[in-house]
């Protein structure tokens, strides 16, 4: 059984990107984009204050760190 996707605002899924080498390339507006140089993987993280990504949003950013729902939570 998958683990259910965690609710959480952007800045709180920008920090666990840096956590897990990536670092803040540019921001344009509400879109951060992160960028982490030891394998080129980028991922635009949508920073809404106070506002949680949405489910698709959050999996396709999740994918895109390389990590699972259960992952993400032991990183918070």
């Amino acid at each position: 059984m998958t683990a259910r996707l965690p609710v959480e605002t952007g800045a709180q899924v920008a920090r666990v990107a840096e956590r897990l080498g990536f670092r803040l390339h540019r921001q344009a507006g509400s879109h951060a984009v992160y960028y982490r140089e030891r394998d080129k993987a980028r991922v635009v993280i949508p920073v809404h204050a106070g506002k949680s990504p949405k489910p698709k949003t959050l999996a396709g950013i999740l994918d895109g760190l390389g990590v699972d729902p259960q992952t993400f939570g032991d990183l918070r």
